[in-house]
């Protein structure tokens, strides 16, 4: 209980000296603004057209490496040159999930020979694939220090790893370059 019901004295005490008004009366009585423009059917399908087609567009310009189109995280001429070098090129790490599947197709076989020899086959690639991203991050890093010096060079060790692990044809941006082309 609160102080003033439990105290005598302050019963004749009144709180704001009108009842609380109710919820609705309350929201009727405060101003509302529309959040959105009253739009008819016919525009609001013309404006999701254009969203659409801008959409599509920018999608575009980022598969294609255009620089005004790409995230942060890509953008950047050492960040380019991180890609083309990983695309120009085969790793171990493209092919570390196809193989993996193959891998656990092999465990499936009852035999408990294939299904060591299929482990040991996954922790090789594993660690064949750390060692290829580890000595292709240090190459890249000494490219891009001699030909870029005012770029950063953290985390595009790793950048161009992630690249690496991802099969050719899912790359995003698209590669540039085809394997074994030569790239400024």
């Amino acid at each position: 209980m609160t102080q003033s019901q439990d105290n005598p004295d302050n019963a004749g005490q009144s709180g704001k000296g009108r009842p609380t008004p109710k919820r609705r009366d309350a929201e009727a009585k405060r101003p509302r603004r529309s959040l959105a423009p009253a739009v008819n059917k016919a525009d609001r399908k013309s404006l999701k057209a254009q969203q659409r087609k801008k959409r599509e567009e920018l999608r575009g310009a980022y598969m294609r490496g255009e620089e005004r189109a790409l995230p942060t995280r890509d953008k950047g001429p050492a960040r380019k040159f991180a890609r083309n070098y990983v695309d120009s090129r085969y790793s171990v790490a493209e092919f570390f999930m196809p193989l993996l599947m193959v891998v656990l197709l092999l465990s499936i076989i009852p035999s408990d020979g294939i299904k060591v020899l299929a482990t040991l086959f996954m922790y090789t690639v594993i660690m064949v694939s750390f060692v290829d991203g580890f000595l292709m991050g240090r190459k890249i890093k000494a490219q891009v220090a001699a030909k870029f010096p005012e770029e950063k060079l953290k985390g595009l060790a790793v950048y161009a790893w992630l690249r690496s692990t991802q099969i050719r044809r899912l790359r995003s941006p698209s590669p540039l370059v085809k394997r074994g082309e030569k790239f400024n």
